[in-house]
């Protein structure tokens, strides 16, 4: 899967401003995509992306539509889940898309290229957050630091529903939980990365983490939202993009336990900590902590390549960013980031730039 290495992320922070041709949030936009030559007409958009993309990629995907004659983007033609499984789908069962877009940036490279997809394009980041039920009295007062420790109260608490875990083998949250976890376990109880985690998870070093029964409740992050409002879990971890979207209480983490810092205190606790995850071939992989970096592609089977290029092209665009950035959600990075420049659609090609250095070095 992921190889440990040290990852070194620059962020670069774009204004969302929506507006039409010209100078906006400090760089040139040409033209929306509906006056594309090459916009593609008389076919249908189909989408594969992460769970927490669901509230965001819908609306980018209509906007096209209502500039784009001929074009459609139907809800059953999207499809939102576990990033780990959209890899396995395109790979493994066939599924054919327009647009894949996956909540970390080294699965496009590392397992859809270059047979299944030929680049990515990072647009975006957003850390990872706790969302809870604010009705329990575990949670009062909750904040940065003792978050963690309100946690352990809470699902300890008899009476108190569980905590949601995902499936980190088909899902990059379920490992993500995990890092955010130990990390604040190092931060705030003395550089105990068992400090939370042990409440939470057990299992054999060198194993698949393994929920403990009396205080997790495994569940898919599609469901995080009904599940906390419903209280049927009484709180989870997940990005800030979903809690946002979906209006859920939350607290934000400190940026290293949240995976959005990149400073070298973060590199130097990210580069302590790895999990264990079974991998599509059904054999064991070890995954390490990186900050959240949102990517997306166009697959080589995508039906409509054309269409898809478009999609991300107004999902580059200041449009595109508005949409994104909607209550913080998520932070675009614009020009997007591509491992590839010279495969993306001629269309694309003014929207990103290379890698950095530091992203190409550990990709390779």
């Amino acid at each position: 899967m992921v190889a440990k290495a040290v990852l070194v992320v620059l962020v670069i922070v774009v204004a969302a401003v929506a507006g039409a041709a010209g100078f906006v949030g400090g760089y040139e936009y040409k033209t929306s995509p509906a006056a594309q030559p090459a916009a593609a007409e008389n076919s249908t958009l189909s989408v594969l992306a992460a769970g927490s993309l669901n509230g965001l990629f819908p609306e980018v995907a209509s906007d096209l539509v209502n500039e784009t004659s001929g074009i459609s983007a139907p809800s059953a033609a999207q499809t939102y889940e576990g990033s780990l499984d959209i890899t396995t789908a395109i790979t493994s069962l066939s599924a054919k898309a327009d647009v894949a877009a996956l909540a970390d940036f080294r699965l496009a490279p590392e397992l859809l290229e270059p047979k299944f997809a030929t680049t990515e394009i990072v647009f975006g980041s957003s850390p990872e957050v706790l969302c809870y039920n604010p009705s329990i009295a575990a949670f009062s007062g909750i904040n940065e630091s003792n978050w963690g420790a309100d946690l352990v109260t809470d699902v300890t608490t008899h009476g108190n529903a569980p905590f949601a875990v995902w499936n980190a083998s088909t899902d990059p949250n379920g490992y993500n939980e995990i890092f955010s976890l130990e990390l604040q376990g190092l931060l705030y109880d003395g550089g105990n990365t068992n400090a939370y985690y042990s409440v939470l998870y057990g299992g054999t070093a060198g194993q698949p983490a393994v929920p403990s029964s009396a205080t997790t409740l495994p569940e898919h992050e599609s469901d995080a939202a009904s599940l906390l409002n419903t209280g049927v879990v009484s709180a989870l971890i997940t990005y800030r993009s979903y809690a946002v979207v979906n209006h859920l209480s939350f607290v934000s983490m400190n940026p290293i336990v949240g995976l959005a810092s990149n400073n070298s205190t973060a590199l130097a606790d990210y580069a302590k900590l790895s999990t264990t995850i079974v991998a599509s071939s059904g054999g064991l992989a070890s995954v390490v902590p990186a900050p959240v970096l949102f990517a997306v592609t166009i697959p080589s089977n995508a039906p409509n390549p054309t269409l898809g290029a478009e999609f991300i092209h107004l999902l580059l665009s200041p449009q595109g960013d508005a949409i994104l950035a909607q209550g913080g959600a998520i932070t675009p990075i614009f020009p997007g980031w591509s491992d590839h420049p010279s495969e993306v659609p001629s269309v694309l090609a003014p929207d990103v730039v290379a890698l950095p250095a530091w992203a190409s070095a550990f990709l390779s």
